[in-house]
């Protein structure tokens, strides 16, 4: 019998998970800065008294991300994760000096374009597959997925107060800062590690946009993005209403929520590890998104049960974000690691742009447990089609 594997990260894993983490972490918080306070702060733009567009300045990155994902991808498994990686950062920083220097909304819009074409999730998350063992891969996922949602609530506070004091340009340009800084981790933090190895008969890239499994899990992240963005288009209000707060106020809501679903977030990726059920816990978290979406209809109309069943809800999204991308590297051929992240990370761009459409439908057409309940039922299709989920392989 062979020994079972060490479930401890070894120090260059460790290295290559913190500082990958980081990097996702300072680009995500550069882009979550800008969604507490656009709407307010583009008022005094040239344009900016249009909603619509304000809102095609906001969404102009996610059209531009879900385009270019597949190509950084498999330009990633061509030339290496560093040099994509690096090459889509100057395109982020870029983006974010033409938003600083603009007076008018439609150079924005240009500027946001140019962000969001430097898409290098796919990238980022096929270097981290390939710095860490199977083993631990899921427990590296989840650094990421956490740093995000740590990102995600320090926005909630910084925004305002960065706007306060620099204006929507100050923001821009530390959000250009924040890309300089990414820049700096990619090139000399995070250690180098070489490509798989191409076997004598590569996949071909038709055989990653056809697999089944990969399929059911692109799936899977276009449902969980969808629920997520349709969520806040209707939670945010919610707690407005039940809890008498600000819109300022929020983050004292959301920081707590966050970080309480960390702490059952942590022992469920070690336990999926630890027996190797990452299957399980997939279908487990599903089940509970399921439940969480099926009793918020009811627990929001008091403001500490909307409190614990959005915990809940993040509870199962920490866990899916840290489960579906580890399964996709173990699923995809290791040469095609980046074409099929890439693959995945256009569905969650998708889900991201068809939540805060359908949500807003919704909401006007039927109120907030429309919503819901659509989520909920959205979460049982997605936990039918995982269920056929095959039994994973080692790679």
């Amino acid at each position: 019998m062979s020994p079972t594997p060490s479930l401890s990260l070894t120090p260059t894993e460790r290295r290559a998970s913190i500082a990958l983490a980081g990097l996702f972490a300072a680009r995500m918080l550069g882009l979550f800065l800008l969604l507490p306070v656009f709407a307010v702060a583009a008022v005094g733009l040239a344009g900016g008294n249009d909603p619509a567009k304000i809102g095609l300045a906001m969404g102009m990155y996610g059209l531009t991300q879900a385009f270019m994902q597949i190509p950084f991808g498999l330009a990633s498994d061509r030339f290496g994760r560093r040099p994509v990686v690096l090459a889509g950062l100057c395109l982020f920083v870029a983006g974010s000096v033409v938003c600083a220097l603009s007076h008018d909304l439609f150079w924005i819009t240009v500027g946001r374009a140019i962000q969001g074409s430097g898409a290098i999730s796919a990238a980022v998350t096929a270097w981290l597959a390939d710095a860490t063992r199977p083993e631990v891969r899921t427990r590296a996922m989840a650094m990421v997925g956490g740093s995000i949602g740590l990102s995600f609530a320090v926005s909630l506070v910084a925004a305002p107060l960065i706007v306060g004091s620099g204006g929507l340009a100050g923001l821009f340009w530390t959000i250009a800062l924040l890309g300089v800084v990414c820049l700096v981790v990619a090139r000399w933090v995070i250690p180098v590690v070489p490509l798989a190895p191409k076997p004598e008969q590569p996949a071909k890239p038709m055989q990653v946009l056809t697999h089944i499994d990969l399929l059911r899990l692109n799936f899977g992240v276009f449902c969980l993005h969808l629920i997520q963005v349709a969520m806040f288009v209707v939670i945010p209000p919610l707690f407005i209403k039940e809890g008498g707060l600000t819109s300022a106020e929020l983050w004292k809501v959301y920081l707590p929520v966050i970080l309480g679903s960390f702490v059952f977030m942590v022992p469920a990726v070690f336990v999926a590890e630890k027996r190797r059920a990452h299957r399980a816990m997939l279908r487990l978290a599903v089940a509970g998104l399921v439940v969480v979406c099926a009793l918020l209809p009811a627990a929001s109309h008091g403001f500490y049960t909307l409190a614990i069943a959005l915990t809940g809800f993040f509870v199962m999204f920490n866990v899916l974000e840290a489960l579906q991308p580890s399964l996709v590297s173990r699923v995809a051929p290791p040469e095609l690691k980046g074409l099929a992240l890439g693959f995945y990370n256009t569905s969650q761009a998708a889900g991201l742009f068809l939540g805060g459409a359908l949500g807003g439908v919704l909401v006007m057409r039927a109120g907030p447990s429309a919503v819901f309940w659509a989520a909920c039922a959205l979460s049982a299709i997605w936990l039918l089609v995982t269920w056929g989920l095959s039994p994973l392989k080692k790679n």
